[in-house]
């Protein structure tokens, strides 16, 4: 592997345009350090005058801003060397300071549910200048019914820390303390399992070693249930006692106030995707044929229906891609893109020795929306580039066009620019094709991500919402409980043509989004909404696009269904689901046509 200072420098992001170098972060630090310490005064004077109040907000905006940009500045230089202990300390003084700024506007959201709504309102007249933050002060005041005393809320804050043990304590057990045993890998050779390498070993061509791995890692969780169970049991009380506490119906309640959407939405996928699952059993039918076997197992489900294609992209050929398929987008989109890709430093490229694995966007105001990539030249990599420049296109268009404090868009849409590029990419490669083995390799890829995003994802979402009405009924979740749930769940999804292994009902085991309570299902809903998008582009064409760069531009100048609305996508409306299905359906049908001529 490459070291950083052997690779040129148009293929490294330019973090210079954050702070000329460590000498201007720390001067900023410094200044915010101020910044934060003087907040306090806000106390005696926010809820006074229309002045003061928005003196306030104005303060906790720049401060909010600055340790968003400190943070970028450090955990992004860490990203591409985790040796540099350096940025690693400074990315570590950045978390400290934002916990401070917490601890010192500790009045600041109280105080303002404590105001009428008429002083607010006539504060509003009183000071035009207010009008930035109103979307704020709607979301602190919506809390108002769900906010207890100040003492009960000092309370909580002060234990905020202890209440997040169940997640790190998973976390340290299933990456430090357990071994998962060996298994011989496709050369007969004896290999340590871990568990980042299970899903690699389950992709193997070579079904011994997809059985073996399976088998190794579910033995050995098995023998932890108890504790697995004890954990997330743990996890599962802490959610349902605070959304109790709050006032909330129950913690699917609570989850999705905090999403600005309501337990319909989550009630509706869930009943969607059960209305699809015969399409779902179509696949795995279809996966079982070109496999070549008699029955399906659980270990076979990873395994590749295509093998890779001969096809290389250079790095500047799979900018060219993106860019292309870009192009519908209009010139503001594609000109503003053009220019992060090849001239003002928005990505780094290539793995180098130290740097971090995988690929993500990041970006704040006053940053460039950069991408980290590990890029080796397969589609899947050119695929991920999209995937990577619809997230910072996302983040260009909200912080372009709103207030700092407004641009941060919520979770709930995150994934939708990110995935409308993949699906416009992989549509336009399929119209393009040479080979049916690219098409095949294509529409595989696509099957995979309907199979891991709309349905896997809605599995766990109905796992942990049938497993947090049990602990709300007062049922303890023990290992038991959970593993006949889990594997009940399972063999629902899976259908007549798939042997559920019996194994299979410790897998709730390794999902660590268990621990982060009802946010999986936004994966189904964004490539729901992604999809409902990419038909409308594609039927519409220019007289859509508006619509659509708009929704870009809303940041959480709305609430993410209102944003969506924007772009003519009512998550309300089962048929957004039902369209990612259909589109599901088409891929497993075009599939199957071509590999029965080939």
């Amino acid at each position: 592997m490459l070291e950083r200072n052997e690779i040129d420098a148009k293929y490294k992001w330019d973090l210079s345009v954050i702070y000329a170098d460590d000498s201007a972060f720390l001067k900023e630090y410094a200044n915010t350090e101020k910044l934060v310490k003087g907040f306090a005064s806000h106390e005696k004077t926010m809820c006074k005058s229309a002045r003061g109040f928005f003196a306030a907000f104005e303060d906790m905006a720049k401060i909010e801003e600055v340790i968003d940009r400190l943070w970028q500045y450090a955990s992004l230089n860490f990203s591409v060397d985790t040796s540099n202990n350096n940025y690693q300390a400074l990315a570590a003084k950045v978390q400290s300071l934002a916990v401070a700024a917490g601890e010192v506007s500790w009045f600041f959201t109280p105080y303002i549910l404590k105001l009428d709504a008429s002083v607010i309102d006539g504060w509003f007249t009183e000071c035009p200048e207010l009008s930035k933050y109103r979307r704020r002060v709607d979301k602190i005041l919506r809390e108002k019914p769900y906010t207890l005393t100040d003492e009960c809320e000092k309370l909580l804050s002060k234990i905020q820390d202890c209440l997040g043990s169940h997640s790190n304590i998973r976390s340290i057990f299933s990456n430090s303390d357990i071994r998962y045993g060996k298994i011989k890998n496709e050369e007969g050779k004896s290999v340590e399992l871990t568990d980042p390498t299970y899903v690699t070993h389950l992709m193997s061509s070579d079904r011994r070693v997809r059985q073996a791995a399976f088998r190794t890692i579910y033995k050995t969780y098995e023998q932890f249930g108890n504790t697995y169970a004890t954990m997330y049991n743990g996890r599962v009380k802490e959610a349902c006692t605070l959304a109790k506490i709050k006032g909330f119906k129950d913690s699917i309640t609570a989850s999705t106030f905090g999403d600005e959407v309501t337990p319909e939405i989550y009630n509706n996928l869930i009943n969607s995707v059960h209305k699809g699952l015969d399409v779902l059993y179509e696949y795995y039918e279809l996966k079982r044929r070109v496999l070549g076997v008699d029955k399906l197992h659980m270990y076979d489900l990873y395994a590749p229906l295509i093998g890779s294609l001969d096809r290389r992209y250079e790095y500047d050929e799979a900018v060219v891609e993106v860019l292309k398929t870009a192009e519908i987008f209009g010139s503001e989109y594609y000109e503003n893109l053009k220019a992060g890709l090849t001239e003002r430093g928005w990505v780094d490229v290539y793995p180098t020795k130290g740097k971090r694995g995988g690929a993500f966007s990041s970006g704040c105001p006053g940053t460039e929306p950069y991408i980290l990539l590990n890029y080796n030249g397969t589609y899947d990599n050119v695929s991920t580039l999209a995937h990577e420049a619809g997230h910072s296109m996302h983040t260009w268009f909200s912080t372009h066009y709103n207030e700092p404090h407004n641009s941060g868009y919520r979770i709930f849409v995150a994934e939708v620019a990110s995935t409308v590029n993949e699906l416009l990419l992989a549509h336009r490669k399929l119209r393009e094709c040479k080979s049916d083995d690219e098409r095949l390799y294509i529409l595989n890829n696509l099957m995979e991500t309907y199979k891991g995003t709309l349905y896997r994802q809605t599995m766990f979402a109905e796992f942990e919402r049938d497993m947090h009405a049990l602990c709300e009924k007062g049922e303890p979740l023990t290992a038991d409980l959970i593993n006949k749930k889990y594997y009940k769940l399972v063999r629902r999804y899976f259908g007549p043509n798939v042997v559920c292994d019996k194994q299979i009902a410790y897998e709730w085991m390794r999902v660590p989004h268990f621990y982060n309570c009802f946010y999986v299902y936004k994966y189904s809903t964004c490539i729901s909404a992604a999809t409902a998008i990419v038909k409308r582009i594609e039927n519409e064409g220019e007289s859509y696009i508006g619509k659509y760069i708009d929704f870009l531009k809303c940041g959480d100048s709305k609430s993410p269904l209102e944003s969506l609305l924007v772009a003519g996508i009512d998550m309300t409306d089962p048929n957004v689901v039902n369209g990612a299905i259909e589109d599901f359906a088409s891929c497993i049908k075009q599939f199957d046509d071509i590999y029965k001529k080939a």
